[in-house]
């Protein structure tokens, strides 16, 4: 060995191994040691164990923004070139990635012609839509051999209706490059760490040059990229601990920018992709922004934790996402390049004209930028019959389909050119529609094609309803509508009227009548002249009932009217009263029937008559109690007593309350009065020989005082006691 090569050597070993030892104890948080890597430093191959220093990193160059048809294989550049450091000659790998548009199931990249590349592998990551090219040795492939393979990479699309524009990000290091970004994504797996300690992690990483910063998410292409093809389940750079409830990106060149107000239910000033319910603030104390976890709500979207997160489950941090790019003073790598195929659709314009009968039309339609329109008869093979944005057809009288594409047969879409018939006048289902009274009729025409549409004028006005058959709105004199035929824009101007008659039908009065008992009473239907229909099957203008019920009779006036109305005619069957007893009670007698109606009248005069059977102020003596039917069906009586019992009397010989006597008494032969002092001393007896007491006892007159008295009527009616004064 040569004296230089061994000092070469010596010096490789000394600077591999202080540089080994300076990369392993760079960063220390939270007892947790995160490695970064050099990338803008030097460039180490594990395999060779080359150092080199300050090179200069490579530039990719790739053209082909294309056309593509669904269901085909095509490539992804068009020209592809790797200009690189000549002391690094290669490198690990190279990542194609479809970075925005990607359908995964559908879209696929794919290595054609490897036998051409036999210093290559490919492996298609379909979660990511990434495929990665490498040595399959293990060892560097050269940038030369990349190349030759990026060239032969295709792109393939299996679904026939697939539509819009896929993205292609070719870089050779290990982030997901975004075109729309020209930033470079990296999901670093840390479990259980913090975002404090994963924002110190992120900014101690470089790549290429660039310095890492936990991920900014801005775009739904980004959060597309990160949260879905990237499978980043972990922190990124926003946070709210600063002002609860005002959400800024908290690191990077957008640090300082608000991108959320409030919780679950906040707003936007720009771009967010919370999961459904978040941010929660939890526990009070979740400030910073995460990724979810796959599986747990909307793919991709974020939540917010605490610093820590959850200790194990779906809210345990699994790492972190670092993105590379755009700070201050870094000028952007050209390690990564992009192309992109946009897939061609052809788009008929909405606002065709038809014509009636027949007529030539002037289709147009607009197409996918940078492609052309073919115009074709047939939706598969067919004539090609023009090119570009509008076709104008020959005379049609029919109405013919043409179709369109934008040089993608899977793709076609029908054009229609319409042809419409005229349609003839319409015929009225009767010209002449009758109604009895006022109210909705049904007005029916119908025509060879089209709708029918009523009109209340001949000509002119606003259709006031469309269809064959019209329920009119209620009417009440006679009207005329008109039938319109349309087909389309072509319509017969030629009007059917249809009449609405109005006939009056018979004017009937419904009636409540009272049938006495045992009695008939003759129902009239009321109108001469027409026909009649009882419900108890009876034609004739009147009958008889002898029963209480409820009677219709249908009147019909003559043809052609028709019209018939319902009269009802209730009868009430009214009883003759039966008095079943009589209360007294002192001046106050209660008229009690057998059965109370509220069509019974009272009275204890035979001459004044009232609704209540209750009555005040009573005369002593015999009495008669009345009931009768109010409207002359008929009456009972009964007599009945009132005994009255005079509260003093005036034993003076001034012919006034001379004697002491109980009206009424008379009517009981067998009554028996006894009077007793205050003492319970006998005094008198009245019975029906003698009817009255004058105040003595042996011929003595009794001092002034309050006496009391016994009655006992018979022996079927309780014995009525009471008092009354002598008074001198």
């Amino acid at each position: 060995m040569k004296r230089t090569n061994f000092v070469k050597t010596t010096i490789f070993f000394f600077v591999l191994s202080f540089i080994q030892s300076y990369a392993n104890e760079k960063i220390k948080t939270s007892n947790k040691t995160v490695t970064t890597t050099i990338n803008d430093t030097l460039t180490s191959n594990k395999n060779t164990g080359r150092v080199s220093f300050a090179t200069t990193p490579p530039v990719l160059k790739a053209t082909g923004d294309q056309l593509y048809c669904p269901q085909n294989a095509i490539a992804i550049v068009t020209a592809f070139s790797i200009t690189h450091d000549p002391l690094e000659p290669g490198t690990q790998a190279a990542y194609i990635q479809i970075s925005s548009g990607y359908s995964n199931g559908f879209d696929k990249l794919a290595l054609s012609n490897t036998a051409s590349h036999p210093s290559i592998i490919s492996s298609w990551d379909a979660n990511s839509g990434k495929l990665t090219l490498s040595s399959p040795t293990g060892t560097d492939v050269l940038y030369s051999d990349l190349e030759a393979a990026i060239k032969d990479v295709v792109f393939t699309n299996s679904s026939a209706t697939a539509s819009g524009t896929k993205t292609f990000s070719i870089t050779i290091g290990q982030a997901n490059y975004l075109p729309s970004t020209q930033h470079y994504y990296l999901y670093v797996p840390s479990i259980g760490i913090t975002w404090t300690d994963a924002k110190t992690a992120a900014e101690a990483r470089t790549y290429y040059g660039l310095k890492g910063y936990l991920a900014t998410i801005s775009s739904t292409d980004e959060a597309k990229l990160v949260g879905e093809q990237a499978s980043g389940t972990g922190w990124i750079g926003g946070s709210d601990a600063e002002s609860e409830g005002i959400w800024k990106w908290v690191t990077g060149p957008e640090a300082g920018t608000i991108f959320w107000n409030g919780t679950a239910n906040g707003s936007t000033p720009n771009f967010a992709f919370w999961n459904s319910g978040e941010p929660n603030n939890q526990g009070g104390n979740e400030k910073y922004a995460h990724i979810t976890q796959p599986g747990t709500g909307t793919r991709g979207s974020w939540n917010d934790l605490s610093n820590t997160g959850d200790p194990s489950g779906s809210f345990q941090p699994k790492g972190y996402v670092v993105e590379y790019g755009g700070m201050p003073g870094e000028l952007p790598l050209e390690i990564a390049a992009s192309t992109k195929i946009t897939i061609p659709v052809a788009t008929p314009d909405i606002n065709l004209n038809s014509v009636c009968d027949s007529g030539s039309f002037t289709l147009t339609a607009t197409a996918t930028a940078g492609a052309t329109i073919n115009w074709y008869d047939s939706a598969i093979g067919g004539t090609l019959l023009t090119t570009g944005n509008a076709y104008t057809t020959p005379i049609l009288d029919a109405t013919t389909t043409y179709y369109i594409d934008a040089g993608c047969e899977s793709n076609r879409k029908p054009v229609i050119a319409t042809v419409n018939a005229t349609p003839n006048q319409p015929v009225a289902n009767l010209s002449t529609v009758y109604n009895c009274g006022s109210g909705s009729v049904v007005v029916e025409a119908n025509s060879n094609i089209g709708v029918i549409n009523w009109f209340t004028t001949s000509t002119g006005g606003t259709s006031v309803y469309m269809g064959n058959s019209f329920t009119t709105p209620t009417i009440s004199s006679n009207t005329t509508y008109y039938a319109e035929a349309s087909n389309s824009i072509c319509i017969n101007s030629n009007r059917t009227p249809v009449n609405v008659v109005i006939y009056t039908p018979p004017i009937v009065t419904n009636e409540t009548l009272a049938l006495c008992q045992f009695q008939k009473i003759t129902l009239d239907a009321g109108i001469s002249g027409m026909t009649y229909l009882w419900n108890t099957g009876a034609t004739s203008p009147t009958i008889d009932a002898t029963n209480g019920g409820t009677y219709t009779v249908d009147i019909t006036s003559p043809a052609p009217e028709n019209c018939t109305s319902r009269k009802t005619i209730i009868v009430n069957e009214h009883q003759i009263p039966q008095i079943d007893r009589i209360d007294v009670n002192g001046t106050t007698a209660v008229i009690h029937l057998k059965k109370e109606m509220d069509y019974f009248e009272y009275s204890i005069d035979g001459l004044n008559f009232q609704d209540s059977n209750l009555f005040y102020n009573v005369p002593g003596g015999l009495q008669t109690a009345y009931a009768r039917e109010k409207n002359g069906c008929g009456q009972t009586t009964i007599n009945f007593v009132v005994l009255v019992f005079p509260s003093f009397f005036t034993p003076n010989n001034d012919s006034y309350n001379d004697l002491w006597e109980v009206t009424g008494m008379e009517n009981y032969p067998q009554a028996e009065v006894t009077i007793f002092d205050r003492y319970g001393k006998l005094i008198a007896q009245l019975n029906s020989s003698k009817m009255s007491w004058d105040g003595t006892f042996d011929k003595t007159p009794l001092p002034a005082s309050d006496y009391w008295y016994a009655l006992k009527v018979d022996n079927t009616k309780p014995v009525l006691r009471g008092h009354f004064s002598l008074k001198r």
